[in-house]
């Protein structure tokens, strides 16, 4: 692909810079996994797509989990208050991820839970002024701050405001835009996110997501969309000239995301009652004739 980063860490890329006050949001449909252990990083290391030993206090990982078949099942931020690793989670998906994580414990020091007393926040628009364990989202450099805390935080945005900055960027956001046992890490841009290491060794999964990246198989992608008109559902299809081409996921107001084919990114899309323009953000790398708006 055009403008590759061989390496995750080497050159993240940016967001614009803002001038406005910095945001604070509590996020009540996130949870936090406590694994603990002196075998925690050994033990995660060998089951997510990226790499854990990157961790540590102010630094956090964006991870996936997926199935041995390499489908997305779950992805997470990967934290440190430096005695546990912490998994910054969908709180839907906390309970699976507790059960099939302990599936692969075997003889390994660990130990994993739902840590109830931890709440998730998160920033932007400038570092924030709060305790905790805070690390700037690992996704785009100055896009965001992940905050985990056991104390109540005076917030001044809400979720429908982190919302809208987030799908401002085309990024997505777990089980609203992506599927169980269907994504494939490539497609929802895992790679140009610093979703996924190419260097670390083996993980669960590893092959399909190699393979996608060598033999550049993408058909699809998780696409940013401008919105002319009502806002579609979730899995509302999407058309071009009659022909299904992809799928409607998370919107707000006229933004949102959806599944797209990339030969279909540079026509007239329709959706429910809406119009749908694709537009790239400049963080996204595609194939130049897939490139629209």
């Amino acid at each position: 692909m055009p403008g590759y980063q061989p390496d995750r860490l080497a050159a993240r890329p940016r967001v614009a810079k803002y001038l406005s006050m910095p945001k604070l949001a509590a996020l009540s449909d996130r949870g936090v996994v406590r694994i603990t252990g002196e075998d925690r990083g050994v033990f995660l290391q060998g089951l997510v797509s990226n790499d854990v030993e990157a961790v540590a206090p102010g630094q956090a990982v964006w991870a996936a989990l997926l199935t041995p078949q390499g489908k997305w099942l779950a992805d997470f931020f990967v934290l440190t208050d430096g005695e546990a690793l912490l998994l910054d989670a969908e709180r839907a998906q906390v309970p699976m991820l507790v059960q099939r994580l302990s599936r692969y414990r075997l003889r390994m020091k660990v130990a994993l839970a739902p840590d109830e007393s931890m709440q998730v926040y998160v920033g932007w628009d400038g570092a924030p002024d709060a305790g905790g364990v805070i690390a700037p989202d690992p996704r785009l450099d100055g896009f965001a701050w992940r905050i985990l805390t056991t104390s109540a935080l005076s917030v001044n945005a809400t979720a429908a405001d982190w919302d809208r900055h987030r799908l401002a960027h085309g990024i997505p956001d777990g089980s609203r835009d992506l599927e169980s046992d269907k994504t494939v890490l490539l497609e929802a841009g895992f790679d140009e996110l610093n979703g996924v290491s190419w260097t670390k060794g083996c993980y669960m999964g590893q092959e399909l997501t190699a393979r996608t990246r060598y033999r550049g198989l993408l058909k699809r992608r998780v696409v940013p969309v401008e919105i002319d008109g009502k806002l579609p559902a979730p899995g509302t299809p999407v058309f071009r000239d009659g022909a299904e081409i992809g799928t409607m996921r998370s919107g707000l107001d006229h933004t949102g995301l959806a599944v797209l084919r990339l030969d279909s990114l540079d026509a007239n899309l329709t959706c429910g009652e809406a119009r749908l323009t694709p537009r790239i953000p400049t963080w996204m790398r595609l194939p130049e004739s897939s490139k629209a708006g």
